[in-house]
């Protein structure tokens, strides 16, 4: 399945944290290929690869595994040492404990807390007094690495009733990108920073062991990065249809509700859900696969073609308007 694209904000501002802290990130975006005039729009996209390369040099620039920006230095090594603390545990519910009782013993790590309910528990991140730039980093980095690394434990999907994130919305588009990493749309300004998850997901048993741990963890961030819950959602199994050739990307609702043995009217609920539809799949998984092209090198008029475009102009327009840049532009940029 083609790895979906990451918007160049969440490097462009850990780049901008790290400046202000002193720290000079710029070797981490050349090992990554990544150039500053990206960085500049917003809504550029990054593939996995390169944002897992930036984040890797990072760790290596700052010997931090929060990049040197939370509020006491986090040792490399400290995540495989946590991992190593909770990886025999019985199931998700009891990994997540023996996470928070070893944070509590390291305390240069943010704190977590875990609030069960009827049908639901709530994972928190402690917050700081002041909720500024750092705190969104960390967040945003640590919401996701705990819901992408609960689903890897145990082999599936873990589904989410609520995300909660303690700053503003950022324009819609972004809004958007955070709503497809968690499977359902992002609530900002709640005034904290949780998970809502689903209990029966917190009883699935664990299914990994320390050697694929160990495997896990040489590849990181990559799979925290690329993974979409194990490719189990409705979402997930449309982009596979779209992925699957011109006849998917231009396949009706009613063919793609017929695949999946569902009426059109349920699909669409569906994909409510999960905070997206079929319109937006349709242009991300365009987006993704014009970007693939044009980092192999495939000229605009063969990829527009392929892509099923009309003409070049109208792919053109087309990627301007999903990345800020031209097809040109972000040839000569990337």
């Amino acid at each position: 399945m083609l790895r979906p694209t990451i918007p160049s904000d969440f490097v462009s501002r850990a780049v901008q944290v790290g400046a202000a802290e002193g720290i000079d990130l710029q070797p981490a975006l050349e090992a990554a290929r990544i150039s500053r005039a990206v960085l500049t729009h917003p809504h550029a996209r990054l593939t996995p690869a390169q944002v897992s390369r930036f984040t890797q040099v990072v760790w290596q620039i700052t010997d931090d595994e929060l990049f040197g920006i939370a509020a006491a230095p986090v040792p490399r090594g400290t995540f495989r040492v946590m991992c190593l603390t909770l990886i025999h545990r019985p199931d998700l519910d009891h990994a997540l404990q023996r996470m928070i009782e070893v944070n509590h013993v390291i305390r240069s790590l943010p704190q977590l807390s875990l609030t069960p309910g009827a049908s639901t528990t709530f994972l928190d991140v402690e917050l700081p007094e002041v909720v500024d730039d750092k705190t969104r980093v960390v967040v945003d980095f640590l919401l996701m690495l705990l819901h992408r690394f609960a689903a890897w434990l145990v082999g599936g999907r873990v589904p989410l009733g609520s995300v909660f994130l303690p700053y503003t919305e950022p324009d819609p588009v972004l809004a958007r990108s955070y709503d497809a990493i968690f499977g359902v749309p992002v609530t900002f300004g709640a005034g904290r920073a949780a998970l809502e998850i689903d209990n029966a997901a917190l009883k699935s048993p664990l299914v990994q062991t320390e050697e694929s741990l160990e495997e896990y963890l040489r590849d990181s961030p990559n799979l925290i990065l690329s993974e979409r819950e194990y490719e189990s959602t409705v979402s997930s199994q449309v982009r596979r249809i779209f992925e699957s050739g011109i006849d998917g990307r231009t396949a009706t609702a009613e063919d793609i509700a017929g695949r999946l043995a569902v009426s059109p009217p349920h699909l669409r609920r569906l994909l409510r859900q999960e905070g997206t539809s079929l319109g937006q799949l349709r242009e991300e998984v365009l987006r993704d696969l014009a970007i693939a092209g044009l980092r192999r090198g495939e000229a605009v008029d063969d990829l527009s073609s392929r892509l099923g475009f009309s003409e070049p102009s109208a792919f053109r327009r087309a990627f301007k308007r999903w990345t800020g840049n031209t097809p040109r532009a972000y040839r000569e940029h990337r």
